[in-house]
């Protein structure tokens, strides 16, 4: 499956943008977000998003295609990454150098702002242990591929 990478871009602008003043964005809780956003918007309309494919690590959640986009931001000037202290922690938080001018539909946005607002107040060890409690995450092996179709396992929680 090829990741839809404009999609893919203009949400990782729009969440760094609305979340610009909470300390606590970096890379893990902004790529936990982009899971939920991508996971419930495929149980809630059985599309994609942006056909990322995440993958289970030891840390949490890891999309496979964003160090990647996220350099060829930092090339192209659109983003900057630092390294910043966060408690007795070292974050890395990521800042858009533009104001995103996001193209989605309004399901998107609903989905999108949902998320953000749910959680996107969490520390990264908060959100990813929330994580771990999803259903295609649970039924995820280490190092595997996290299986969308999963979602449809979930319960009410």
């Amino acid at each position: 499956m090829k990741i839809n990478e404009e999609k893919y871009i203009n949400l990782i602008m729009y969440i760094l943008f609305k979340c610009s003043n909470k300390p606590n964005l970096g890379k893990t809780v902004l790529c936990t977000v982009m899971y939920f956003i991508d996971f419930n918007y495929y149980e809630l309309y059985g599309k994609f998003l942006t056909k990322e494919t995440y993958i289970k690590s030891k840390r949490g959640i890891k999309p496979k295609h964003f160090r990647k986009i996220t350099e060829s931001l930092i090339s192209k000037k659109q983003l900057f990454l630092r390294k910043e202290p966060y408690y007795n922690r070292t974050i890395h938080r990521y800042y858009p150098t533009r104001i995103p001018t996001p193209q989605f539909t309004q399901e998107e946005l609903d989905i999108i702002d949902l998320c953000i607002e749910k959680l996107s107040n969490n520390n990264a060890t908060t959100i990813t242990q929330y994580a771990g409690h999803d259903k295609p995450i649970i039924n995820t092996r280490l190092g595997d591929e996290i299986n969308y179709t999963d979602v449809f396992l979930r319960n009410n929680e």
